[in-house]
């Protein structure tokens, strides 16, 4: 996908990724603002969560099938693993600074039966050095489905490994010679975390917010991204599902699990029902907590960046 006559992201739907990603997702001043690994290795890369590739939308139990962990690397006897498969792109809209596709995907369960049936559509722009894009997804039970209260989900990308969270724990990277290793080095990493209602760091794992923004350097260039949650979304705010290793995630269908039993939501669709979700993504080289407030507003009052 070009912007501007350059690079922005390209749809990856191979069979062997067990649902379309986003891949990679390239910030206006050229960088990569996700992780390499495990399709395109880079030195630094965590070698961790292979099914975490650029940016999905899934979950981890629907009807008791696994759709959030899945991918080729993993032993699929060993948990009830479902699939998302593309049927169609259609509706590829192309200007100067935005672009427009929709996907059609089927979920299916372990035993090949088709459990939801999913419409997407990508919106991407670029504004003022400000890239965005904007997911809306609606998925329609094809049999009674339950979602029930995961911690693995929603919605979310994987970062670049010098976007993450500093941290004395040693982890299994790539090494210049492009074999595993064990690495500790604050140097590499510069992520920081800062939500909506302040909260940083960390510490936002698990709380609830309108947006989240990420800020740090990847190869000496400042990067910013804020992650954005729509009201009409099921359960707004949701859950943040982020983490220091990398992942940048929202769930609005954990309450269980992140409340410690306090909530529940265990959400469900009969069959025929639909839902939609609507979510953001900004990526920029500076973003200001004001100004990415503003841009929210913007989203949930036209819909739109």
């Amino acid at each position: 996908m070009l912007i501007n006559g350059r690079l922005f992201t390209s749809i990856l739907y191979a069979d062997s990724l067990r649902k379309h990603v986003l891949y990679p997702i390239i910030a206006s001043n050229g960088v990569a603002v996700t992780r390499g690994y495990p399709i395109n290795p880079q030195v630094g890369d965590q070698v961790d969560h292979p099914h975490q590739i650029g940016m999905w939308l899934n979950y981890g139990d629907v009807n008791g099938a696994d759709y959030w962990n899945n991918s080729t690397k993993i032993d699929t006897n060993k948990k009830a693993y479902g699939t998302i498969k593309v049927e169609k792109i259609s509706n590829i809209k192309t200007r100067r600074n935005s672009a427009e596709i929709s996907i059609s995907a089927t979920w299916y369960n372990p035993g090949s039966k088709a459990v939801l049936k999913e419409e997407t559509l990508y919106i991407f722009k670029e504004e003022n050095r400000v890239r965005s894009i904007q997911r809306i997804t609606s998925l329609t039970a094809l049999s009674d489905v339950l979602f029930k209260d995961n911690k693995e989900g929603f919605f979310g990308l994987r970062v670049s490994r010098q976007l993450e969270h500093p941290s004395d724990k040693p982890v299994d990277v790539i090494s210049p010679e492009g074999k595993k290793s064990r690495q500790v080095d604050k140097r590499i990493t510069t992520g920081f975390y800062e939500s909506n209602t302040g909260i940083k760091g960390e510490e936002v794992f698990g709380t609830r917010a309108e947006w989240l923004k990420l800020s740090g350097r990847i190869d000496r260039k400042p990067i910013a991204l804020a992650l954005l949650d729509h009201p009409k979304n099921v359960n707004y705010p949701g859950f943040l599902m982020s983490r220091g290793y990398g992942l940048f995630a929202t769930n609005p269908l954990g309450s269980e699990v992140y409340t410690n039993g306090k909530e529940k939501l265990n959400f469900s669709l009969k069959k025929g029902e639909s839902i939609i979700f609507n979510y953001g993504l900004l990526i920029a080289n500076e973003l200001t907590l004001e100004g990415i407030g503003k841009l929210h507003r913007q989203f949930v009052s036209k819909n739109a960046f």
